[in-house]
């Protein structure tokens, strides 16, 4: 097994970060006590952290957060999921959670892609559907299609295409990333959610996004996957859908690649934006039912 090198940057600013962060992430997955850890799976980015849930008949689903997201910060999304099916989640190692720590300089993607391929034996046993979310979704695109992938939903998918950057997305994330607080993570979170959610139902998301910039080096985008990886997908039930209000990857940008290497069409979430999972996780679990059909 390859070993995380040496060399690589840690997420976290301190000891005393990462304690911080790894209170919170308790503290959240506390309220869904159904939801249980697995034992820690060794891949070659480091321990793996991932839980599982029991659910309903449908087939399982495995949650891939996006960045700076984890299984703490999904909770109520997975807690409506797993009405239909079990769901299992895991924390990428190289983001704020309970993976490892490091993060490898100048990994590519399909690096991840490979630790998926590592992880997915490690915590089933029977197939499941990957929900890939932004960053998940590159990683699940990333990844080696094998009996274990029944069907990808890649939900606001980074990896298709290269995200939107505009003056707005600037005027928001820098203030963010320079003077966290409740304000400036406020208005980012804000600017990540369609207007079809109230600015008082994700103070959590909020919370959480303070402590990030506080005690992280956060990530960027990942950049587009080569053509290579979409073909592999041929034989598998892909989805894609995306917030009407998303403004990293509108239905507009998806469209044509989704068309060209997927040949699938865009999904359009009404009145949701780039957090399509934790503003209508309703909506998103309707997407998945159309695979168990």
């Amino acid at each position: 097994m390859t070993v995380v090198p040496l060399r690589a940057a840690r997420v976290y600013r301190s000891e005393t970060a990462e304690r911080s962060v790894h209170a919170w992430c308790h503290k959240a997955l506390s309220r869904w006590p159904e939801l249980g850890p697995l034992p820690p799976v060794e891949t070659r980015l480091g321990s793996t952290q991932a839980f599982r849930a029991a659910g309903g008949p449908g087939t399982p689903v495995l949650v891939l957060s996006g960045t700076n997201f984890n299984t703490a910060t999904t909770v109520p999304a997975a807690r409506a999921l797993s009405a239909d099916r079990p769901v299992l989640l895991a924390d990428l190692p190289g983001q704020p959670g309970l993976s490892c720590s490091q993060r490898v300089g100048g990994a590519r993607i399909d690096t991840y892609g490979a630790w998926l391929d590592e992880l997915l034996p490690r915590i089933t046993d029977r197939p499941v559907l990957v929900l890939g979310h932004s960053r998940g979704a590159a990683v699940a695109l990333a990844s080696t299609p094998s009996p274990l992938v029944a069907g990808m939903l890649l939900l606001n998918p980074a990896g298709l295409t290269a995200a939107g950057v505009s003056s707005e997305s600037m005027r928001t994330v820098l203030p963010w990333m320079i003077h966290p607080n409740e304000h400036t993570s406020g208005r980012l979170v804000e600017f990540l959610s369609g207007p079809s959610t109230a600015c008082d139902e994700h103070r959590a998301e909020a919370e959480w996004l303070t402590l990030v910039a506080r005690h992280c080096r956060t990530g960027s985008m990942p950049s587009p996957l080569q053509a290579e990886h979409f073909r592999a997908w041929s034989g598998t039930p892909v989805a894609v859908a995306t917030g009407s209000h998303d403004q990293f990857f509108s239905p507009a940008r998806l469209h044509g690649p989704a068309r060209r290497f997927l040949d699938t069409e865009v999904h359009t979430i009404e009145g949701a934006g780039h957090l399509s999972l934790y503003e209508q996780p309703e909506a998103v679990r309707e997407l998945l039912r159309g695979f168990d059909s």
